[in-house]
């Protein structure tokens, strides 16, 4: 897939869309673009997969704590604007704070009385026609490869209870623009390379109208991850492993928790 051209960089500049962002969470995409897009070598394909109108969820995998700002870059040059799940210690941060709650996104407090909040805010945030982003593992990738590893269920659930499209989403180069475990970001010289791919909407038809047991979300929840982990590997050209990485089962890589997180709901 070849990178974006500057031309075209040029005119997503000037037509990408602003109008649901908020003025804070849009200051913050104005000020990001450039290096976005023109500090980097973006490239990417599958956008008509994304639903122009009505409520959707994307699911995306994490490979950095730059992920968002590609994402977000990639969604609003398809016509929409993504509203991503955050830990709820970002809205302590006072600059922070304005940007996610303009932007319309949503908190997540997580191993709290509120915990379900998120769950019942992102079911709302679909059924009135927004997008969701989720990245279901919750926090970038441990597996040392870089593939996703294990998901939580929450995606799962949102999907089963609202019956709205999961559009798979995979990206890799993000982790070479800012590696895990810094905040330094390596920009321009030499430019890295940066690769976005969205597939059609993941099949649960299996599931959607039965039973919303364990094994279900399980399966739902197993499905959508196969398909962005496809997505990955065909970015990458290479197999993925047979058993995605469980980070309940061995020690997670060292670095800062991720920005924007997926959270299982109470059963």
């Amino acid at each position: 897939m070849r990178p974006l051209s500057t031309w075209q960089k040029l005119r997503l500049t000037v037509t990408r869309r602003w109008s649901t962002s908020g003025f804070w969470f849009g200051f913050a995409i104005w000020m990001l673009w450039p290096f976005t897009m023109f500090g980097t070598r973006i490239g990417w394909s599958g956008g008509e997969h994304i639903p122009r109108t009505g409520g959707a969820l994307l699911a995306l995998n994490h490979v950095s704590f730059a992920d968002p700002i590609f994402d977000v870059a990639f969604t609003i040059s398809h016509g929409r604007m993504p509203r991503f799940l955050a830990k709820s210690e970002l809205w302590d941060v006072p600059v922070v704070r304005s940007v996610l709650g303009k932007g319309g996104h949503i908190p997540v407090y997580r191993s709290s009385a509120r915990a379900g909040d998120a769950y019942r805010e992102a079911i709302a945030a679909v059924q009135r026609g927004e997008i969701v982003a989720f990245y279901p593992e919750a926090t970038y990738t441990a597996d040392p490869d870089g593939w996703p590893m294990r998901a939580k269920n929450g995606i799962g659930r949102i999907a089963l209870v609202t019956g709205a499209p999961v559009i798979p989403v995979a990206n890799w180069g993000t982790q070479d623009v800012l590696p895990p475990g810094t905040n330094r970001p390596r920009l321009f010289f030499p430019r890295r390379r940066v690769t976005i791919v969205a597939g059609p909407p993941v099949d649960l038809t299996p599931w959607l109208g039965g039973p919303r047991t364990r094994t279900a979300l399980d399966g739902v929840t197993g499905a959508i991850m196969a398909d962005v982990t496809a997505l990955l590997a065909g970015i990458r050209g290479e197999q993925p492993p047979a058993v995605p990485h469980d980070p309940a089962s061995a020690p997670a890589l060292p670095g800062p928790p991720a920005a924007v997180a997926d959270e299982r709901p109470p059963a």
